[in-house]
């Protein structure tokens, strides 16, 4: 087979414990619903203040997932 055809869609994961765990979470509730998973980019990083202290991260993320084939699909089932 060729290369693969993959679909990207954009999230923003948020956590109070810090940025790897906002990009989990994001990568976590795509996987609940999109197969194929196989990567991820982070665009921006942002968070939510309050009484000057960091209360959560936000994170944009890119998460990509491969577009299959009808073939792999039966394959997967």
């Amino acid at each position: 087979m060729a290369g693969h055809i993959y679909k990207t869609i954009d999230l923003v994961g948020t956590s109070e414990a810090g940025v790897s765990e906002a990009i989990q979470a994001a990568v976590d509730r795509a996987s609940q619903t999109l197969k194929g998973l196989e990567w991820f980019e982070v665009g921006e990083i942002r968070g939510h203040i309050d009484n000057g202290r960091i209360a959560e991260y936000q994170v944009a993320v890119k998460v990509s997932f491969r577009v299959m084939s009808h073939d792999e699909l039966q394959a997967e089932a």
